[in-house]
């Protein structure tokens, strides 16, 4: 009878939560400045480069080190990032070309090994955003190209987060993925410089992973959710395999643009799940036959998630499949060494009679409470 009490009891909570979230969520501000990569469109043409930029101008301006965190409202600069976030739309577009003198000295575009300085000739920052959303400004510079030239580099400031450079205007054109204080190789302005699928592949291993570590704060949370359920291994392989499998879907799904769910809906449910695993390791000892299929929805969400992260890369088509199985590849291993790191921390213990009482549960309660905080900040604050 207590067991039968305790399964209800656990049922309606997820009830609440998930019922709560989509009423309100979908409606609802994500109070969370995600950090997206900058995307940035090169053209070289009639004795000039232009690169025009998809950028979030206030936390460059903020100074935020976007190669380190996956959210604005995480950075210690934070209230720096708020109040420039609430400032009209002309007033930051007058502040962008700060950030030049700093970019030229890298410098940010070198025509066969010299230097190029760009200037800003046009800078869009749209109005009427929620300031409690993330908002992309267009930033247009150009510079003059010498006659002759044949290739063209870019180097990414340190701290400015990832960059998705996309070359424009030729066949065969370059597209590549530059972390902060990384330097592209040299770009063919002719063309004929796009990577290989295998290329992209292994390029995007190391994207998925860092979505995770140190970035994805949410997934590893969830993941120690799943760890934290039993001390044997079978029950661990069957949760990460469901969550595996649904997100592997979803994230092939959204990448493509053939299902699309608001982030205002996915980021509140994705707390209330980290919050579900977490609740019900506290409640019970060992796997249940119906948690797979839980932890199977809840993937499907995760994987949504991860999807708005490649989405926004705008890769070829040539080499959009290579970079999605190497971006979830990524992801993988990037939740297998959470699960490493766990092992390596508190697998000693795993044996013994007190650590689900010492260990499991209250840590369970640590990320349960984590969890919901964030659904309740994503969906009513």
């Amino acid at each position: 009878m207590q067991r039968t009490f305790i399964w209800l009891r656990s049922k309606l909570a997820l009830l609440w939560v998930l019922s709560s979230a989509i009423l309100f969520s979908a409606g609802a501000a994500v109070q969370a400045h995600e950090v997206k990569p900058t995307i940035a469109d090169l053209t070289v043409a009639e004795g000039r480069a232009v690169l025009e930029f998809q950028i979030n101008l206030e936390a460059l301006l903020a100074e935020i080190d976007l190669d380190s965190v996956e959210d604005t409202d995480n950075a210690e600069n934070a209230g720096d990032y708020d109040a420039l976030r609430s400032q009209p739309a002309a007033d930051i577009a007058a502040l962008a070309p700060d950030l030049l003198p700093t970019w030229n000295s890298l410098p940010l575009l070198s025509v066969d090994g010299e230097a190029i300085a760009l200037e800003s000739v046009a800078v869009d920052v749209p109005d009427g955003v929620d300031p409690e959303l993330p908002r992309d400004s267009l930033w247009r510079l150009q510079a003059p190209v010498p006659g002759g030239a044949e290739r063209i580099q870019v180097t990414w400031p340190e701290g400015a987060g990832a960059l998705v450079l996309r070359q424009q205007g030729v066949e065969v054109p370059y597209t590549g993925y530059l972390s902060g204080g990384e330097v592209s190789p040299e770009i063919d302005l002719a063309g004929g410089d796009a990577q290989s699928g295998l290329q992209a592949f292994v390029s995007y291993i190391p994207v998925g992973f860092d979505h995770i570590l140190p970035k994805g704060l949410d997934h590893i949370l969830f993941v120690l959710g799943l760890f934290f359920l039993s001390t044997r291994l079978r029950p661990l392989i069957w949760q990460v395999s469901a969550f595996t499998l649904a997100h592997t879907v979803t994230l092939a799904l959204g990448a493509m643009g053939w299902v699309n769910v608001p982030g205002a809906i996915v980021e509140p449910l994705i707390a209330a799940s980290i919050t579900y695993v977490a609740v019900e390791n506290i409640f019970h000892s060992g796997l249940n036959r119906w948690r797979p299929l839980v932890i199977f929805g809840f993937g499907l969400l995760h994987g949504l998630g991860f999807a708005s992260v490649l989405g926004d890369f705008g890769l070829p088509a040539g080499q959009f499949v290579p970079a999605l199985i190497g971006f979830n590849i990524g992801v993988e291993l990037g939740q297998l060494a959470v699960i490493a790191i766990a092992f390596v921390l508190v697998g000693w213990a795993m044996t013994r009679d007190w650590y689900r009482r010492a260990i499991a549960v209250p840590a369970s309660c640590v990320i349960a409470a984590v969890g919901a905080y964030w659904f309740i900040e994503r969906v009513f604050l």
